[in-house]
């Protein structure tokens, strides 16, 4: 749970809205945010027609008549945990109510402050409510634009495709189409899988292990964790934990010979496929970013035999890797991107942009209700422009060096830190347990019950954070791109703090059952 004070105060975001003067009161409560009711219906204390008792002047009546009682934070989470579906995340491991946020801060309804670094899942490339995305949704609204057009051209989409255009690589972006999909990255994965598969006229699919490409059928086949067996999965890469037990550039070269070998033998049962899907940074997979040369011989493969290279760069698009977009690193040109999260600004927008000789679908082959979000390609708009104009790519990058620097640094005093790791502001430390060796040279196994109690500590010092990889034994850091040197030094202090607090919790602490047997007094004589 938080803390019962507020957190430090947080440096200001350049170019940010001013600082609400609401400050917490004495007992850790905003001025406006009700919350009284909910600590009353706690104590039982809502009867005699006071705040939260059944008809009282707390109490609001629901559509079907029925009163809902406590407005309070505590009953707002409460009440989702009891409306909402087993198959929430994040609200289970982050307790809180967010009321206000801007840039890296949020302020929860306990009137309590933390530092967003999340973000959305990497979706709010410039943090929270930045002043030039409400500007750029505040016009659109003013003007009176419709905001429901399904597909039709409008001059809100024809700015945001020629943004879009202006950032990509030069080579496709020169004979390139675009598909709005659905507004969601799950539903841009659908949509390339199936323009390949059209183009191609084949039908299976190279995936890597490790990946995470959505929660729909398709996307979910394409995951490293599904068993759909029209899609051969691949070893990925990963430094850490190489599939072949070597690492580093072996490991890169064996996974490259296995794909060629799969794909060259007549006997290894995988036919030529409609395509391959790879990240150039796997996220959920545990922040592990692939070799450039490994990507650039990924290109080579595919491109020999004509098939189509798509990469899902979802997660690692719009500068958090320190590239506009992560396959430039690389300099590999794709044949399919499929973008999402960043690019509509926080609201929802998927997009996939391809090569045009693949562009074989008839009329209607994918469509959308909501692919024409109005207000999300405005804001797409916006921060695609702000992210180029203003280089937050590079400064991604710079940032990002510097703080994967300082929390190696951090690894060599906690043994508890396996590995750091990531891109620009991307970043992933896997924690593990030291002291139970892998088998073989093998690195420890993961710590998931530690990732977990990280996150929580974080959590009352005022940091959010995401946990990732195979057992969810990464935590993931995904600050926005804006982020100042001063808010990188408070997350790193905090974090630190964290998992120290974290680690001293885990020390055994001696048990009655496991102290040393009090001594048995010798037999006296014998009666």
């Amino acid at each position: 749970m938080a803390v019962t004070e507020p957190a430090p105060a947080v440096p200001a975001e350049p170019h940010a809205p001013p600082t609400p003067t609401t400050a917490p009161n004495e007992a850790g409560e905003t001025p406006g945010i009700p919350q009284e009711g909910a600590r009353r219906e706690e104590r039982g204390e809502g009867s005699g027609g006071g705040e939260g008792s059944e008809g009282g002047a707390g109490a609001r009546s629901a559509p079907s008549g029925r009163t809902v009682r406590g407005t309070g934070y505590e009953s707002i989470l409460r009440r989702q945990s009891l409306r909402e579906s087993a198959a929430r995340t994040y609200a289970r491991s982050l307790p809180i109510v967010p009321v206000r946020a801007r840039g890296l801060t949020i302020e929860g309804a306990d009137g309590r402050r933390y530092l967003d670094c999340l973000s959305g899942a990497g979706t709010l490339a410039l943090g929270h409510n930045h002043p030039v995305v409400l500007e750029a949704i505040k016009k659109v609204l003013d003007s009176g634009a419709p905001l429901h057009v399904l597909d039709l051209a409008t001059p809100v989409k024809d700015a945001f495709t020629s943004e879009l255009f202006a950032t990509l690589p030069g080579e496709l972006a020169d004979d390139a189409r675009v598909q709005f999909c659905g507004p969601a990255g799950t539903d841009a994965v659908e949509a390339a899988l199936k323009l390949v598969r059209t183009a191609t006229g084949r039908d299976g699919l190279l995936a890597f292990t490790g990946a995470y490409h959505g929660m729909t059928a398709g996307a979910l086949a394409a995951s490293g964790g599904a068993p759909d067996v029209r899609v051969t999965r691949l070893p990925y890469p990963h430094a850490y934990r190489c599939p072949f037990g070597t690492g580093g550039e072996r490991g890169a070269e064996l996974s490259a010979r296995w794909t060629e070998s799969l794909l060259d033998d007549p006997k290894s049962g995988v036919t030529t496929p409609a395509g391959m899907i790879v990240e150039a940074v796997q996220g959920e997979g545990g922040v592990i970013p692939a070799p450039d040369d490994w990507m650039r011989r990924m290109r080579r493969i595919t491109a020999d035999r004509a098939i189509p290279l798509v990469v899902d760069e979802v997660q690692t698009g719009v500068g958090r890797t320190g590239a506009f977009w992560a396959v430039e690193h690389s300099g590999v040109v794709p044949d399919v991107m499929v973008l999402s999260k960043a690019i509509g600004g926080s609201l929802p927008l998927a997009v996939v942009v391809y090569r045009s000789s693949l562009d074989a679908w008839e009329p209607g082959a994918h469509a959308g209700t909501f692919r024409g979000n109005q207000l999300a390609m405005a804001a797409g708009t916006a921060t695609l422009a702000y992210v180029r104009e203003n280089k937050l790519a590079e400064r991604a990058g710079t940032l990002g060096a510097r703080i994967l620097g300082q929390l190696q640094g951090l690894a060599a005093a906690h043994p508890c830190v396996g590995d750091v790791r990531g891109r620009g502001l991307m970043i992933g430390i896997e924690l593990v347990a030291p002291d139970a060796a892998g088998p073989g040279d093998t690195a420890p196994p993961a710590a998931p019950a530690l990732a977990l109690a990280v996150q929580q500590e974080c959590l009352a010092r005022g940091l959010i954070v995401e946990l990732g990889g195979r057992h969810s034994a990464v935590v993931r850091l995904l600050p926005p791109l804006t982020l100042t040197d001063e808010q990188a030094t408070a997350v790193l202090d905090r974090f630190a703090d964290a998992l120290a607090a974290a680690e001293r919790a885990r020390v055994p602490r001696p048990s009655p059952s496991r102290r040393a047997p009090a001594p048995v007094p010798a037999p006296g004589p014998s009666h």
